[in-house]
């Protein structure tokens, strides 16, 4: 499933979800990198 995530105020990337984090942020891969962070609401994305 992919999943897009905020990594500064203005900065995202979308990857495959990876795991969930116990801190609220997540992982995706994208090719062969990990990048964490809070994810996007996807109600405000559609």
């Amino acid at each position: 499933m992919l999943r897009t995530i905020v990594l500064g105020s203005c900065v995202m990337v979308q990857g495959q979800y990876v795991r969930d984090l116990s801190d609220g942020r997540i992982v995706v891969r994208v090719e062969d990198r990990l990048f964490s962070g809070r994810p996007v609401d996807q109600r405000k994305a559609a």
